[in-house]
């Protein structure tokens, strides 16, 4: 199983980006699917989650500004990021919850944004 994360980048206070994850392998289901970030120095943070019927949840400090959503034809997710801020730049994980025999929990790569000032 491999989640391949795309759409990161440089971009100017009050941008937009858009982050992409495509589960790619050979697996039964996939449920939730989720964002996470990891600044330098700092602890890994949820940023958005969704599950397989659509809900989902945000960080209270990207509420308004960023929207995950969910394509489960192509077992790929979307965070469209707007009105982007410098304590947004990170390393952006996606994270995927996988059944292949029994559930677990991948993770793919990460993509960086940059948000400067």
């Amino acid at each position: 199983v491999q989640l391949q994360a795309s759409g990161g980048g440089l971009v100017q206070s009050g941008g937009s980006l858009r982050l992409s994850c495509a589960a790619s392998g050979s697996f039964f289901n996939i449920n939730n699917m989720a964002w996470y970030r990891q600044a330098p120095g700092k602890h890994r943070e949820l940023v958005a989650r969704i599950t397989t019927t659509g809900l989902t949840i945000y960080k209270d400090s990207v509420k308004g500004r960023f929207t995950l959503s969910r394509d489960n034809a192509n077992n790929t997710i979307y965070l469209q990021m707007n009105s982007l801020k410098p304590e947004d730049t990170a390393l952006y994980l996606c994270n995927a919850e996988i059944v292949i025999i029994s559930l677990g929990s991948y993770w793919g790569q990460g993509t960086l944004v940059t948000v400067s000032s």
